[in-house]
Protein backbone atom coordinates (compact mmCIF):
# COMPACT_ATOMS: atom_id res chain seq x y z
CA UNK A 1 0.00 0.00 0.00
CA UNK A 2 1.16 3.51 -1.08
CA UNK A 3 1.00 6.58 0.76
CA UNK A 4 0.51 9.91 -0.28
CA UNK A 5 2.89 12.58 -0.04
CA UNK A 6 0.77 14.39 2.47
CA UNK A 7 0.60 11.48 5.20
CA UNK A 8 3.95 11.15 5.32
CA UNK A 9 6.21 12.21 8.47
CA UNK A 10 7.78 15.19 8.42
CA UNK A 11 10.04 16.51 11.76
CA UNK A 12 13.57 16.42 12.71
CA UNK A 13 15.62 13.62 13.58
CA UNK A 14 16.96 12.99 16.96
CA UNK A 15 20.70 13.55 15.67
CA UNK A 16 19.41 16.83 13.73
CA UNK A 17 17.75 18.10 17.11
CA UNK A 18 21.33 17.17 18.88
CA UNK A 19 22.91 19.03 16.43
CA UNK A 20 21.24 22.09 16.45
CA UNK A 21 21.25 21.90 20.00
CA UNK A 22 24.59 22.00 20.36
CA UNK A 23 24.39 24.89 17.69
CA UNK A 24 22.47 26.43 19.50
CA UNK A 25 24.77 26.34 23.27
CA UNK A 26 28.18 26.91 21.40
CA UNK A 27 26.30 30.47 20.08
CA UNK A 28 24.96 31.10 23.41
CA UNK A 29 28.32 30.47 24.95
CA UNK A 30 29.64 32.80 22.45
CA UNK A 31 27.57 35.40 23.19
CA UNK A 32 27.80 34.94 26.67
CA UNK A 33 31.96 35.98 26.72
CA UNK A 34 31.47 38.40 23.55
CA UNK A 35 28.71 40.83 24.53
CA UNK A 36 30.54 42.16 27.63
CA UNK A 37 33.34 43.01 25.95
CA UNK A 38 31.18 45.07 22.76
CA UNK A 39 29.62 46.04 26.30
CA UNK A 40 32.51 47.80 27.44
CA UNK A 41 33.79 48.97 24.29
CA UNK A 42 30.48 51.07 23.60
CA UNK A 43 30.56 52.41 27.52
CA UNK A 44 34.45 53.57 26.97
CA UNK A 45 33.10 55.21 23.75
CA UNK A 46 30.65 57.39 25.31
CA UNK A 47 33.00 58.57 28.36
CA UNK A 48 35.69 59.60 25.90
CA UNK A 49 33.16 61.71 23.73
CA UNK A 50 31.26 63.20 27.37
CA UNK A 51 35.08 63.64 28.22
CA UNK A 52 35.52 65.75 24.84
CA UNK A 53 32.73 67.52 24.79
CA UNK A 54 32.41 69.06 28.60
CA UNK A 55 32.54 72.05 28.49
CA UNK A 56 34.73 72.66 31.39
CA UNK A 57 37.73 71.68 29.50
CA UNK A 58 37.60 73.93 26.81
CA UNK A 59 41.20 75.24 27.59
CA UNK A 60 42.21 72.61 29.74
CA UNK A 61 45.35 70.92 29.66
CA UNK A 62 46.40 66.86 29.12
CA UNK A 63 47.00 66.41 32.38
CA UNK A 64 43.18 67.65 33.08
CA UNK A 65 41.49 65.82 30.53
CA UNK A 66 43.16 62.61 31.51
CA UNK A 67 41.91 63.19 34.99
CA UNK A 68 38.01 64.29 34.03
CA UNK A 69 38.60 61.00 31.92
CA UNK A 70 39.73 59.00 34.60
CA UNK A 71 36.71 60.27 37.57
CA UNK A 72 34.07 59.03 34.48
CA UNK A 73 36.04 56.14 34.37
CA UNK A 74 36.12 55.10 37.94
CA UNK A 75 32.24 55.86 37.86
CA UNK A 76 31.47 53.72 34.90
CA UNK A 77 33.82 50.94 36.45
CA UNK A 78 35.93 50.47 33.28
CA UNK A 79 39.86 48.93 33.19
CA UNK A 80 40.11 48.06 29.66
CA UNK A 81 41.14 51.86 28.77
CA UNK A 82 43.30 53.90 31.40
CA UNK A 83 43.50 57.53 31.06
CA UNK A 84 47.31 57.12 29.77
CA UNK A 85 46.03 55.17 27.19
CA UNK A 86 44.35 57.81 25.58
CA UNK A 87 45.76 60.18 22.82
CA UNK A 88 44.90 63.46 23.12
CA UNK A 89 45.20 66.20 20.73
CA UNK A 90 43.27 69.87 19.86
CA UNK A 91 41.22 70.06 16.10
CA UNK A 92 39.73 72.96 15.33
CA UNK A 93 39.58 74.59 19.05
CA UNK A 94 37.99 70.99 20.41
CA UNK A 95 39.50 68.32 22.18
CA UNK A 96 39.80 64.99 20.13
CA UNK A 97 39.99 62.17 21.76
CA UNK A 98 41.26 58.67 20.56
CA UNK A 99 42.17 54.97 21.61
CA UNK A 100 42.83 51.71 20.77
CA UNK A 101 42.93 48.37 23.06
CA UNK A 102 42.63 44.57 21.82
CA UNK A 103 40.55 42.14 23.97
CA UNK A 104 41.46 38.44 24.08
CA UNK A 105 38.48 36.60 24.90
CA UNK A 106 39.07 32.63 26.06
CA UNK A 107 37.21 30.12 24.92
CA UNK A 108 38.35 26.92 25.54
CA UNK A 109 41.10 24.97 25.89
CA UNK A 110 43.95 26.44 23.48
CA UNK A 111 41.32 28.26 21.45
CA UNK A 112 40.37 32.88 22.19
CA UNK A 113 39.16 34.72 20.24
CA UNK A 114 41.13 38.44 19.72
CA UNK A 115 38.95 41.31 19.76
CA UNK A 116 40.38 44.94 18.18
CA UNK A 117 38.91 48.01 19.58
CA UNK A 118 39.17 51.57 18.18
CA UNK A 119 37.13 54.51 18.64
CA UNK A 120 37.68 58.72 18.76
CA UNK A 121 35.42 61.11 19.84
CA UNK A 122 35.26 62.89 16.92
CA UNK A 123 32.94 60.09 15.16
Amino acid sequence: MRQSSCNKQKGLTMTGLLFVGVGLVLAAVLGMKVVPAITEYYTTLDLVKATATDNALSGAGLAQVRSAYQRRMVVANIDSVGPDDLDISKEGGSIVITFAYEKKIHLFRNASLLLEFTGSSAE
